[in-house]
């Protein structure tokens, strides 16, 4: 009796450690990825929206930033963007959206201008290639 309960146990031990490679093994990589928006075209910003939802539909899990300064930042800009519905809705699926401190200087443009749905960060560019530094990819979003 003792030899056919360690028989069990072992052909259990040896299925689960098999069951959990298999699931590993299923599982799709996370992908990693910064996008520099320094278009004010309405025309780019939607169709990055559309780019944001067809990416997470195949790779949920796939981690996305989005860096926007010079005239970018109008995508961020109250009153002035026309996806500000989007960028919450996709804030809320973790993309992270930030506004270039710089650029905000130099467009005069007041910090509550930005929407709730924003960060900032001190330099576009900079927090571009950190990212990069830490394998990020890069993508140029418009034109």
């Amino acid at each position: 009796m003792k030899k056919i309960t360690f028989l069990l146990l072992l052909l259990f031990i040896n299925y689960s450690s098999l069951m959990r490679a298999q699931n590993k093994s299923e599982v799709k990589p996370e992908h990693k990825i910064i996008f520099q928006l320094t278009t004010g075209d309405t025309t780019a910003h939607k169709q990055l929206m559309k780019q944001f939802g067809n990416m997470l539909s195949v790779s949920p899990t796939t981690k996305i930033e989005v860096v926007c300064h010079g005239a970018g930042l109008e995508m961020l800009v109250i009153g002035k963007t026309i996806v500000e519905d989007k960028i919450k809705l996709f804030s809320e699926k973790g993309i992270v959206f930030n506004a270039c401190e710089f650029s905000i200087k130099e467009r005069k443009v007041d910090r509550t201008q930005i929407i709730k749905s924003a960060g900032f960060v001190p330099a576009g560019i900079i927090e571009i290639v950190s990212k990069q530094e830490q394998g990020w990819s890069y993508i140029k979003a418009g034109n």
